[in-house]
């Protein structure tokens, strides 16, 4: 595997840091006190053409591999997880399952409003009696006429109450799953609960309600009944996104962390001297580069076309886990100060939480890294893992 990287990646991603370094990070804070995602951003993400970043330019998105997506999603996390996730669920999510599964049509009619942020796109997958099992959906979808009707509860969906666009998968009888664009403003189609949730203030968690929700044929997704497949394959794109998007916050602690140390001084020196700090510091940093090792060579080998799903997995793991340990000892390196509001640390390690939950906890994980490993299982099952996401 190659070490560098290209130009126009390192151009993108360095008008992503600039970006987040000086308009997201500086408003983080108040943008997680205020409770809801700042809309008044939208136009500046779309400008950047962060609203479309693997959709194709022909149809209003940036067009970009699923690496520099990576180094994309490690700037912004680094700005703020809950900007990040907003955008990530937009994109590998939404738009990611549109790119996989949609037709020509579909793609024309959904993707250039998406990518220009006339309004942010939500995954409806998970319920509440359905988190990893994915395939044990409680909703339900029934034809009728030309068309079918939908009804169910999907639950922890980030953007779903703020969401003009989702697409939402239902039961479509045993172990099958069918999917679908709807709209806001269809009828039978709604928010439901607003989660209070413990970090990443500013990202939308909701309910999504389908109370016979008519949707037209011509908005089904896929195959009917082979939705699945196409899920399993977003979950896998998705999973490198948020493995970059945890390395960025883990990154914005040790930061932090590394600029306080330096600064505050006891028993007559600065505390960055002291070996107990430094081990802290090392092993963080250490972690995080490994876990972009990981994430990137996951991305490159999705860009080749190779196999990369339990790849993908192992980064997801490994990423998310390494960001929250650097933040919890970020935090502890602070100490009383690292408890308070005037740094960053306390909020990214409760965003970073997240992180190991989301898009398949960090157990699901590990069950598809085992069932890789056949002789541990004894045959491999890739086409029944789990599947999960938020």
């Amino acid at each position: 595997m190659r070490f560098d990287y290209r130009d126009d990646q390192l151009a993108v991603r360095d008008a992503v840091r600039d970006f987040a370094r000086g308009r997201i990070a500086p408003n983080a804070e108040k943008w997680s006190e205020g409770g809801t995602f700042p809309f008044e951003l939208l136009p500046e993400l779309a400008q950047l053409g962060l609203l479309g970043l693997a959709a194709p330019a022909e149809l209003g998105g940036a067009g970009l591999d699923i690496l520099t997506i990576a180094l994309v999603m490690e700037e912004l996390g680094a700005g703020d997880g809950s900007i990040a996730l907003t955008i990530a669920a937009h994109n590998s999510l939404c738009i990611g399952h549109l790119l996989i599964a949609a037709n020509d049509e579909q793609k024309r009619r959904w993707l250039p409003p998406l990518a220009r942020g006339e309004y942010l796109g939500a995954w409806a997958l998970t319920e509440p009696s359905s988190g990893s099992d994915a395939i044990a959906v409680q909703s339900r979808v029934v034809r009728q006429g030309n068309g079918y009707v939908l009804n169910g509860t999907k639950q922890f969906i980030t953007n779903g109450g703020v969401a003009g666009f989702a697409v939402v998968t239902a039961g479509a009888g045993e172990r099958k799953l069918s999917a679908f664009g709807v709209t806001r403003g269809t009828p039978g189609f709604r928010p439901g609960k607003t989660e209070k949730k413990m970090g990443l203030h500013a990202s939308d968690t909701s309910q999504l309600v389908l109370e016979d929700c008519r949707v037209a044929e011509r908005d089904r997704i896929g195959a009917d009944g082979e939705a699945f497949d196409d899920v399993k394959k977003v979950l896998d794109r998705g999973r490198i996104g948020i493995g970059a998007l945890a390395l960025g916050l883990g990154r914005a602690a040790l930061e932090t962390a590394i600029a306080y140390a330096k600064g505050r001084r006891q028993f007559g020196r600065p505390i960055a001297e002291f070996e107990m700090i430094q081990w802290k510091l090392v092993r963080a940093r250490t972690q995080l580069d490994a876990g972009r090792l990981l994430v990137h060579r996951a991305a490159a080998l999705a860009d080749c076309g190779k196999p990369f799903s339990v790849a993908a997995s192992k980064a997801k793991l490994y990423a998310t886990e390494a960001a929250s340990r650097a933040a919890n000892d970020c935090l502890q390196i602070l100490g009383g100060y690292g408890y308070l509001r005037d740094y960053p640390v306390e909020r990214i390690v409760r965003d970073a939480r997240l992180m190991e939950i989301g898009e398949g906890t960090s157990e699901v994980q590990r069950i598809v890294i085992a069932r890789d490993l056949a002789h541990l299982t004894g045959s491999r099952r890739g086409n029944d893992r789990p599947a999960s996401a938020s």
